[in-house]
């Protein structure tokens, strides 16, 4: 099952209030954000009051919880602002990590190991680590 989670902060309480619209009576609250994420899937086993305990206790642990996060709108966009720049970077750095392989394989060919380092402002020992790990094994003959 799919459930839409809403966490709301309350500055004046300094505490995350926590709904599930979809589930009546399904509210818990937790000083940290950490704290209300922990107790959302006791809250929800407990309000699906349709089903066998134990039942519900399966669903509410196996539920794909999705989280929909209110309260102070500059936090929150610094937040959102700061985890698609995080997002960039990664990506970025595996754009750089595949064109730094190529690089090396290509001047290990024909530049000695601390050549090629100094030109890509690598270590000698990390450009022989990187021309290691990009070289295909080669195939074995029967």
């Amino acid at each position: 099952m799919k459930y839409l989670v809403k966490y709301t902060y309350e500055p004046d309480d300094k505490a995350w209030i926590v709904a599930v619209p979809s589930v009546k009576g399904c509210h818990t609250w937790g000083r940290s954000l950490r704290q209300a994420r922990g107790r959302v899937r006791e809250a929800l086993a407990a309000s699906l009051v349709d089903l066998p305990p134990k039942k519900a206790v399966r669903v509410a642990e196996s539920a794909e919880l999705v989280e929909e996060l209110a309260g102070p709108k500059a936090a929150l966009e610094a937040v959102r602002h700061a985890i698609a720049a995080r997002d960039l970077a990664r990506e970025a750095a595996d754009v750089a990590d595949a064109a730094t392989r190529k690089a090396v394989l290509a001047a290990a060919a024909v530049f000695s190991l601390r050549d090629t380092g100094d030109l890509l402002g690598l270590s000698h020992q990390r450009v022989q680590q990187l021309a290691r790990k990009t070289k295909r094994p080669a195939s074995k003959k029967p």
